[in-house]
């Protein structure tokens, strides 16, 4: 067999030389069952289910405890949030009863549930959101495999150090991962946001995942080399390529320890400017991966959370405690919440929200909590109140019009005013701001920065209703691209006319983590760049190499352009040229 280069994702930076171990997934090879059972069996199904559920919750409990060891509370949480699943009365509970009301067999049962939660979290546009049906899938399994008194598998046995192939890997699996056997792994099926792909980064463990069709041709015991920085499998590779990325390897081990350097620095620029990186946060693990980076606050916290893991709405108390304990671990430092930014796209299993055929110009976000107000308030008045602990700013989402800004303001003023009368204490200079993702706001700026007390640029929507790409659609996804020339402009005229008007304007799309639009940002006067917490010491690092000046002549030629890919070019050679060709693989 001659050389064969795969093409996947990268979710987990780094490069390793190994020889594949195919493992195979649980189920696989699974015995046949019985579909159905008759109504005096019942009781007895039951009862086995049971077993299998405590069974389960004893193997996810020492699996918990392994995993606090080797990577804390955070991660662990993971698998925390898998166990819960076994007491969640939309997953556990409905198996349950579908064995007493439709006398399915307990397997069946396991079966119909996952297909039923599958449809539900498929129609979901939140990636991150979408992706937690492996979590379900992944208890399902263990549950199966014990109803069928087969072992749940593990990685104990392998030995010797492998690039693990597998068709997907669990996150109960991967969390139990021991880099010193695994050294790397590639799967079929996968995506960046998947609790699988955070756990292959926290663990330091390259990983390149989605590779389709083309995962066929890998072979137990192939040697191969796994590139998780540019999401690449090359199956057999000759001399020249095994040499090529043995040097890439070291270049690699060379910027690590550059960066490694940049953490806990300020991030400024070669010519002296101080530069504001945040984090977005939506899970506990990123806030927790934020602090560790120290970076200057939370740009964007992603309250929809909150409620997509709650079994019904959470009330102000609910709220106010989440808030406040984020707000005050950041002591002082800057938190962006963000109202509920949820919709059509984004569905709870606790709220019937009609369908739309296009979610994404529908009832969402700002559009929803001005039509549900008592909600909306509740969730400002937790807000507000949080505000009395630390540095809060509230943040309305996918607003379009100015009418929409005044009316949430409003409220936002009333919950206030009642607040004060109850003689409950809050942050009375606290700001009010607005997410700019739609042209609109971006066309009426000099308007909005009049009365609005700062903006975020959410790119990724941004761009999607700039240049009318669904950023979900793989067939157009080649043309999504916060490069074109038009974005550039939007994102430059919004932020002239804010500044204009002493206005601040941050970004929290993924375009402020990007180290090659860094160069484009800081010519912008960006004045908080909000991002993951990996993409911090990258940042700061890229920032380090860059003067002002260059910086707007870059600016100046990409505006200029035509294409998204003659400025991704001229934004690739202004790196080369300022980093050097053994740092290229630091934007990611």
């Amino acid at each position: 067999m001659g050389e064969l280069r795969i093409q996947g994702i990268g979710v987990s930076e780094g490069i390793r030389f190994g020889r594949a171990f195919v493992y195979a997934l649980a189920g696989e090879g699974r015995a046949a069952y019985a579909e159905r059972i008759e109504p005096d069996q019942v009781p007895a199904e039951l009862e086995r289910l049971e077993q299998a559920k405590r069974q389960s919750v004893a193997e996810l409990e020492a699996i918990i405890a392994k995993s606090e060891l080797t990577l804390g509370k955070e991660k662990s949480a993971i698998i925390q949030g898998q166990k819960s699943f076994l007491n969640d009365p939309a997953f556990y509970g409905e198996i349950v009863s579908q064995v007493k009301r439709k006398q399915a067999s307990p397997e069946k049962a396991v079966e119909t549930v996952v297909a039923q939660l599958s449809a539900v979290f498929e129609k979901m546009n939140n990636a991150y959101v979408k992706e937690r049906i492996h979590d379900i899938k992944d208890v399902a399994e263990r549950l199966m495999s014990h109803l069928q008194q087969v072992s749940y598998p593990d990685l104990s046995f392998i030995q010797e150090p492998v690039i693990l192939v597998a068709e997907d890997l669990t996150p109960s699996v991967t969390v139990q991962l021991d880099k010193r056997t695994v050294l790397g792994f590639v799967t079929r099926i996968g995506g960046q946001t998947t609790h699988t792909a955070i756990l292959s980064r926290s663990l330091g463990i390259p990983a390149v995942v989605g590779t389709g069709e083309a995962f066929a041709a890998l072979k137990h015991g192939d040697e191969l080399i796994l590139d998780g920085t540019e999401g690449v499998c090359i199956v057999c590779p000759d001399a020249a390529t095994t040499a090529n990325y043995r040097e890439k390897f070291e270049q690699e081990q060379a910027a690590a320890e550059k960066l490694s350097a940049y953490r806990g620095l300020p991030a400024r620029t070669a010519d002296g400017t101080t530069v504001e990186l945040a984090v977005n946060v939506g899970m506990p693990e990123e806030m927790r991966e934020g602090i560790a980076e120290e970076a200057d606050g939370v740009g964007l916290f992603r309250t929809e959370f909150l409620f997509m893991h709650a079994d019904g709405f959470p009330d102000e108390e609910d709220q106010f405690r989440v808030y406040r304990g984020m707000v005050e671990q950041w002591n002082g430092k800057p938190v962006v919440i963000r109202t509920l930014d949820i919709g059509g796209d984004k569905e709870l299993s606790y709220w019937d929200l009609p369908h739309e055929d296009n979610p994404f110009l529908g009832m969402r976000a700002i559009r929803l909590c001005l039509h549900e107000r008592e909600l909306f308030k509740t969730q400002l008045r937790a807000i507000i109140r949080a505000s009395a602990f630390g540095c809060v700013k509230i943040m309305f989402p996918m607003v379009s019009s100015m009418q929409e800004f005044r009316e949430a303001k409003a409220l936002a003023l009333q919950a206030m005013q009642e607040l004060k009368a109850a003689g409950i204490a809050y942050d009375e200079k606290l700001e009010l701001g607005i997410m700019a993702e739609i042209p609109s706001v971006i066309q009426l700026a000099d308007r909005f920065a009049k009365e609005v007390d700062f903006f975020s640029i959410g790119t990724n929507d941004l761009v999607q209703y700039t240049l009318a790409v669904d950023r979900m659609n793989e067939k157009v996804a080649h043309l999504y691209d916060y490069f074109h020339p038009a974005v550039l402009r939007s994102i430059r005229s919004l932020i002239d006319a804010a500044h204009r008007e002493g206005k601040r304007v941050g970004m929290c799309g993924s375009m402020a983590g990007d180290p090659l639009a860094a160069p484009l940002l800081l010519a912008m006067g960006l004045d908080e760049w909000s991002m993951d917490a990996a993409s911090v010491a990258k940042q700061k690092f890229a920032l380090s190499r860059l003067h002002a000046e260059e910086c707007r002549a870059l600016l100046e030629r990409a505006i200029d352009s035509d294409t998204a890919a003659e400025v991704r070019g001229q934004a690739k050679d202004f790196y080369e040229t300022k980093f050097g060709a053994e740092e290229q693989r630091q934007p990611g």
